[in-house]
């Protein structure tokens, strides 16, 4: 039977107002992790580890989009971030256990993207910050070479996927600064070396097609053996993410066929309540990073081979509104990769949740 038309008019008003309803939730779990970051500001303007400049840089990043009355707090992040600059150009602490750079490239890479947001950072240091990162590209013709680790000063010659993700991320993000440098040569990476690294990373054939691993070395999700008898290692899900966000930093777009690969293993493997592959390790990277990458390579849709529509922001903000604690952080019971670290967790969600919005 056909509904009369003011029925019709009433059901649309109805789901109208459900839809915007929805939104302040969203809004409001942002607003209430704000507020926990804000109360877990040290004096001197860092969160949780004065030695890891990265674990100040994400808050701040998460506060800056969060439209949070956090000025203040911002201001004293950035200003703690910028003390840890050296003149290297480098955001880190020098740590002579860990060859000297304490984790120089990852910290720089995040503090670079994060004061860039902020738009409170000189120009000045993140040139500087650029130039670091700039030399910190591995070279060569081995298997590492485009890529990036964890320090700059190595005593082993390394590179992975999430330290180049962040790295390329950050470089490209911050491109456009280039054209404010006064003197001297503009700072650039070996885009090429850099993309031969990741599709080095992706498979090819099996299972995990299209997916990509850590690095080549280090077994972090697990290996496989294809049909010829030879053992590989495992994609997973940030890694996949990872190559995602890394190959549209480096301007390939969805239609590239490395890109469109990587995206059918993310959609192959869809899902919110865990990492693939790695299960609970690094839940809240993967949510962070899925919602970068994604949003970086314009996809609003996921679509499956079966024909279902994945809504991936809409599945991601409500598996996130009900991981938040009452006192309006995150956290995960699986403390590797410092996920036991509310802040950090609190920061990725936040990351997630934004450009869920």
């Amino acid at each position: 039977m056909k509904k009369p038309r003011n029925s019709l008019i009433c059901a649309l008003a109805l789901a109208t107002c459900g839809l915007f309803a929805a939104e302040p939730t969203l809004d409001a779990a942002v607003a209430k992790g704000a507020k926990f970051l804000l109360a877990k500001q040290e004096a001197d303007g860092h969160w949780s580890d004065a030695q890891m400049p990265a674990l100040t840089a994400l808050p701040v990043w998460a506060l800056t989009g969060s439209g949070a009355d956090a000025a203040g707090a911002i201001g004293k992040g950035v200003a703690f971030i910028l003390s840890t600059q050296k003149p290297d150009g480098g955001f880190y602490v020098p740590k002579p256990g860990r060859g000297g750079s304490g984790l120089g490239n990852y910290n720089t890479a995040v503090c670079l993207s994060s004061l860039f947001e902020t738009k409170k950072a000189p120009t000045s240091a993140m040139l500087k910050a650029r130039e670091y990162i700039a030399s910190s590209q591995l070279t060569g013709d081995d298997t590492m070479a485009g890529g990036f680790g964890y320090d700059k000063l190595s005593r082993r010659r390394y590179a992975d996927l999430s330290n180049t993700s962040y790295a390329l991320d950050a470089m490209s993000r911050t491109a456009t600064l280039e054209e404010l440098r006064t003197s001297g040569k503009k700072v650039d990476l070996n885009w090429a070396q850099a993309i031969a690294f990741v599709e080095r990373l992706q498979k090819k054939e099996g299972e995990d097609k299209g997916g990509a691993a850590y690095n080549d070395r280090t077994p972090q999700g697990g290996t496989a053996t294809n049909a010829s008898g030879r053992v590989h290692l495992r994609a997973y899900g940030s890694m996949s993410y990872a190559a995602v966000l890394s190959m549209c930093s480096a301007r390939l777009t969805k239609a590239d066929p490395r890109v469109r690969s990587a995206l059918e293993y993310c959609t192959k493997y869809w899902t919110v309540d865990e990492n693939p592959g790695m299960g609970d390790q690094g839940l809240y990277y993967y949510y962070d990073i899925l919602a970068r990458a994604l949003s970086a390579a314009g996809v609003e849709d996921l679509f499956t081979d079966d024909g279902r529509t994945i809504y991936w922001k809409r599945e991601l903000a409500k598996k996130l509104l009900v991981l938040q604690r009452e006192d309006g952080s995150w956290s995960n019971d699986n403390n590797r990769f410092w996920e036991g670290d509310p802040v950090l967790c609190t920061s990725f969600a936040m990351l997630a949740l934004e450009l869920c919005r």
